[in-house]
């Protein structure tokens, strides 16, 4: 492994995103990136403990039955429950420890159909759910989480990391779509080893998720259309330094043409809480959507791209994001 690769997660440099400067009482007190992991899943726990086998941590405070653990800025916490029910983590320690959580990271387990191994990253949230609905994987209807800021920078990386690792081509390393829980304020995002549970217990993928820091700046990616893996929006994070916000894809943008009664379906909330929430992420950032243009049928994406003028959100090609 190049020396440059193994810098560890508690090495993070500082964000470029101005959130990171706070004022008021906030200035004075500790801001935090907290690691969520899970003992029920392999896939959780495993790059957790490659994480904690790394010099620098010590045992912090409980937070209620739950473990943490302390390195310069980074908490660790370990808990024994399903994460996409373990809402509000962030507001929970920092009433218990007075710290301000930064962004969150949680190490899960993926599982697909298809059963091939991958190494993913996601936001979260359900923005497309009827408030009537119930989430059939955690969250609220029409929420979704702020984008972490760290995930274009990681996918990158995390891309030669395995491939240093030998990983690759057996590892997919890919963006999935916004899904799922739990409801959380902070920016957030799901690191995930899939797909099977031979793969959830990889020691190798384990060490190649601990490995990854942060790296690179650009604008930011709010994705629309296409399937879970976004390829299309995959192709630009991969070959630009651009950051990534929310990744909603086809199927989460409800569209039902009624004819003259126009169009209806939830696709205009979900668009709306995508741009909001990515913007909170990254104030002062210039938020640009990015359509996968096949994904949509003519009259969905003359509807998309006419409400995108109307709430002043503009739309890059893939040569705008470079």
């Amino acid at each position: 492994m190049p020396s440059s690769l193994t810098r560890r997660l508690i090495g993070f440099p500082t964000l470029t995103s101005s959130r990171k400067h706070c004022s008021g009482a906030h200035s004075r007190r500790a801001m935090v990136t907290l690691v969520v992991a899970t003992t029920l899943d392999p896939a959780s726990i495993g790059p957790a403990s490659a994480l904690l086998a790394m010099p620098g941590w010590h045992p912090g405070p409980f937070l209620q039955d739950m473990a943490s653990f302390v390195n310069k800025y980074v908490r660790l916490l370990k808990h024994d429950n399903s994460s996409i029910t373990e809402d509000h983590l962030d507001k929970r320690w920092e009433a218990a420890t007075g710290e301000v959580v930064d962004d969150v990271i949680f190490l899960s387990r993926h599982t697909a159909a298809s059963k091939r191994p991958a190494l993913t990253i996601h936001p979260i949230g359900v923005p497309h759910l009827r408030e009537d609905e119930v989430p059939p994987a955690g969250g609220k209807p029409g929420w979704a989480a702020p984008p972490n800021t760290r995930m274009g920078p990681w996918l990158r990386l995390l891309k030669v990391i395995a491939e240093s690792h030998n990983l690759t081509p057996e590892f997919e390393v890919t963006l999935e779509a916004t899904h799922h829980g739990p409801v959380i304020d902070s920016p957030t995002m799901f690191v995930e080893i899939g797909s099977t549970e031979e793969y959830w217990k990889r020691q190798d993928a384990a060490q190649a998720i601990a490995l990854v820091r942060n790296n690179g700046k650009g604008k930011i990616l709010l994705g629309f259309g296409g399937g879970h893996y976004v390829p299309r929006h995959m192709d630009v994070v991969m070959k630009t330094d651009v950051w990534v916000g929310h990744l909603i894809s086809g199927y989460s943008l409800l569209m039902e043409d009624n004819g003259d009664a126009g169009i209806g379906g939830t696709w205009r909330e979900a668009i709306k809480v995508a741009y909001q929430v990515t913007k909170k992420a990254f104030p002062g950032g210039e938020v640009l959507a990015h359509l996968d243009q096949k994904s949509f049928k003519s009259w969905q994406k003359n509807a998309i791209l006419s409400f995108l003028k109307e709430e002043n959100i503009n739309v890059g090609k893939p040569s705008d994001f470079c």
